[in-house]
């Protein structure tokens, strides 16, 4: 897995590229807790994910939770594969997706 930030302001997208899976996802989740602090709105850029796990999930509805209370979350460039499992768990429901 590879990330990229940027930040604009009050504005932070993260892009993720490759695998969201249980050995990648800590590092995610320590990123997006060392960078979300006064961020009003989150983008997640998965158009170059190929894959995610539960524990990818997981950090997503964190991060989710989080924004919830300080602005908003959306999540961009979602491909087929990684939207039948958004679909299939209700995540396609909880997340806002573009």
């Amino acid at each position: 897995m590879n990330m990229e930030k940027k930040q604009e302001g009050n504005a932070l997208t993260i892009k993720v590229s490759g695998r969201l899976d249980t050995v990648t996802s800590p590092q995610l989740d320590e990123e997006l807790k060392a960078s979300i602090d006064g961020v009003e709105k989150l983008v997640m850029d998965l158009s170059d994910l190929e894959y995610i796990s539960s524990a990818g999930l997981r950090v997503l509805l964190s991060a989710q939770k989080t924004m919830s209370k300080q602005g908003e979350m959306e999540v961009t460039g979602v491909n087929d594969v990684v939207m039948e499992i958004f679909e299939v768990t209700g995540f396609s429901e909880i997340l806002t997706i573009k």
